[in-house]
This record gives C-alpha cells, structure tokens and sequence, in this order.
C-alpha cells in the first residue's frame, strides 16, 4: 500500500499525502477488521480502501464541496437530464461518480434522516434507503462504463467504481461501522498522530480566527491611541497573546504604544 499511484485513486485528484489520510485510512482498516469485512476477503479491493479513504479526507475540505455541488442533482431525473444534454463523456463520467460518492457517504457516515437539518448531508435520506443504495450502484456502474469509453482501456479507477458498484452494500456496512467505532479507533493512534490530525482539521478554523483577531486588533489599537485608555491598554495586551497564540511570527509589545 505505497506509491503515488494510490493517492492518484482519489476522487480528489491530489497526490500530496497528509496526515489526515493516513488518520482515516487506519480508521477503515480497523474498521474492515472489526466488522468482519477484511480487505480481499471476496476479491482484491485494497484499492477500494485508498479510494475510500481520500474520499473522506475531501470531504473534510470545504473546497472539495465547492468544486463538486455544480454536479449533485436531488432527484435522479434532474441527474439524468444533466446527462442528456451534455454530448462531453468526461462530464457525464463526473456527474455520475460525483453522485455516486455523495451518496455512498450519506448513506455510510450520515445516516440521520430523522434528525438532520434542512441542506445537511443526512437530509438527502429521506426515501427508502433501499431506493438510495440502487441508485448509488447504478451511477458508479454508469460512472464505471463511461470512463471506460473515455479512457478506452481499463484503468485503477475502472476497477474501482466496479468494485464500488458490486459491493457497495458491504462498503455502507464497513462505513457505518466505522461511524459508530469512531472514538475508539481513536484512542489507539499515538499521542503525534492525533496532534497532527488536529493541526490538519484546525488549519481552516484557525486561520479566520487569526483573521478576526487581527481585524480587532487594528480597531482596539486605534482607539487606544486617540484615547489612551488604561482599560484599553489591558485589552490590546490581551489580544496580543492570542494572536501571538496563533501567530508566532506577530511580533508587538506594549513598549510600542
């Protein structure tokens, strides 16, 4: 389970490896393991995992959503009208993969239809799960079709939206599992492990707290001098040590003012 050639599965198209991948790869291996569905049990779908794996590392980045929303159709006659009026194979290959992927993962990870909120991934489970899971087999079997015609041969990711296709049922088993397993997985990575998985998962969040925290700094640094409060003082020293919390490199002492 190494080389470039793994990452290059991802439904992100990104070759660079962080720790976040690594994080949830170990989490559906675990996951594989304790549900009973060992990689290679029926056939080889070690590449299934690698595809999985990227799969949820994307959706942990808001830009992975952006690109792909232009994509998603509710209702599979919208799908399937996209697909009509498009004569790009390229393009109907990604509708359908795209749709396909949304759904494995809201039936796998998001399953709450009771309890989800209007837009939330979860609120596209409310028919019959049954309809979703036949619906998702067919577009990764469309998927699976078009990107032979596209690519004229069989490649990686032929195999694996086949696989996804014939197995799909047990991928939404393995990722329930690893849903409800979560916390417990977790425990069993290394202190470093975790620290890295939070650096990867806070990066976002942190630089618009940063953001926030300098744009008040500014404001409270000029009210200070056109007042010079005392009160004002302590609250731009304040500031200062959580910017310097988030930024090492902010470099301002209260000698300045």
């Amino acid at each position: 389970m190494e080389g470039e050639s793994h990452i290059t599965l991802g439904p992100g198209g990104q070759r660079d490896v962080e720790p976040t991948f690594f994080f949830v790869m170990n989490c559906l291996l675990y996951s594989r393991l304790e549900s009973g569905n060992p990689s290679n049990q029926t056939y080889y779908d070690e590449d299934v995992n690698v595809y999985l794996a990227s799969l949820l590392t994307s959706f942990m980045n808001p830009d992975y959503h952006e690109r792909t929303r232009k994509y998603l159709s509710r209702y599979d006659t919208d799908l399937f009208e996209k697909v009509r009026q498009s004569s790009d194979v390229r393009l109907k290959y990604t509708i359908y993969k795209t749709n396909a992927d949304f759904l494995l993962i809201s039936i796998g990870i998001f399953r709450n239809s009771d309890g989800s909120k209007p837009g939330s991934m979860g609120a596209l489970m409310k028919d019959n799960e049954e309809v979703y899971v036949g619906r998702a087999k067919a577009y990764y079997q469309f998927a699976y079709s078009y990107s032979q015609s596209m690519f004229r041969k069989a490649t990686a990711i032929s195999e694996v939206l086949e696989k996804l296709s014939k197995g799909f049922e047990q991928y939404v088993q393995i990722l329930s599992y690893m849903r409800g397993e979560y916390f417990n997985i977790l425990d069993r990575l290394s202190t470093g492990e975790v620290y890295h998985l939070e650096r990867s998962l806070d990066r976002v969040e942190s630089s618009k707290q940063l953001k926030e925290l300098q744009d008040q700094f500014l404001d409270l640094y000029s009210d200070y001098q056109k007042s010079k409060d005392p009160e004002l003082r302590e609250k731009l020293k304040e500031l200062v040590k959580k910017i310097q919390k988030l930024d090492e490199t902010f470099r301002f002492t209260m000698d300045q003012i």
